[in-house]
């Protein structure tokens, strides 16, 4: 088990807080310059998409950036402070962990669906691009990659990485620890229709990194949750 998360407290809140402002004030660049770029859209000379596309990820990339930085600066490096790279525990606990996010988003969404009908969907700026896209497989293709293994990374690198090192540092139970980064983890992805769903998704990845220690297993538990979105994103411009 590792043991850097309390060593890596001292900077943990500033990466955690370093990553989510670099995040909005990369996403309010993006907002405008892209809201510009797809004004006065013309048929006959349409922007090229794709790379538009994977722009709207780049904010994500920030999140974990943050919390890398400082582990490289002022801790022993994400692998040491943070147990990064999985090892075979950590994908058996993490693959476990995101059949039950998985199973839990399901139940949930067919619960929702029950009380209001399928009308409380938001659309987000993804779903527009996804569409402008279509027929651009490889674009499609390497977006599709990014959430299935590139937010896993950024996103646990901060939320259960960087935050959850520094609460456990002071002492506040593991159980708290694992409710108050679930709440965060929901309220990240800034689509209320599904926060509840997204809240007991953040508890069964959680769990993983709670088990072993480690963020490498909530990589794992949290790629395995995202495979679904993955195909859905790549599927929808085919």
């Amino acid at each position: 088990m590792v043991t850097g998360s309390a060593q890596a407290a001292h900077w943990g809140f500033l990466g955690f807080f370093v990553g989510l402002g670099g995040y909005h004030l990369l996403t309010l660049v993006l907002t405008a310059v892209l809201s510009g770029r797809l004004s006065g859209f013309d048929a006959a000379e349409p922007p090229a998409l794709g790379p538009l596309l994977l722009l709207a990820f780049l904010p994500n990339v920030l999140l974990g950036l943050g919390p890398a930085v400082l582990s490289w600066w002022r801790g022993r490096g994400p692998r040491r402070d943070f147990g990064v790279l999985p090892n075979w525990r950590d994908i058996r606990v993490g693959l476990a962990s995101g059949g039950f996010s998985l199973l839990a988003a399901w139940a949930l969404g067919v619960v929702l669906f029950q009380v209001h009908g399928g009308s409380t969907r938001e659309s987000t700026p993804l779903d527009s691009l996804s569409a402008l896209a279509d027929e651009q497989t490889v674009w499609l293709a390497a977006a599709a990659l990014f959430l299935l293994l590139g937010a896993p990374l950024t996103e646990e690198l901060l939320v259960r990485g960087a935050l959850w090192g520094a609460l456990e540092h002071y002492r506040i139970p593991r159980s708290v620890v694992l409710a108050l980064t679930s709440l965060i983890f929901a309220f990240l992805h800034e689509e209320s229709w599904r926060t509840l769903s997204l809240f007991a998704q953040g508890i069964a990845i959680g769990w993983a990194r709670m088990v072993t220690g480690r963020i490498g297993a909530s990589i794992v538990a949290h790629a395995a949750n995202n495979l679904v979105p993955a195909l859905d994103v790549y599927l929808s411009g085919g």
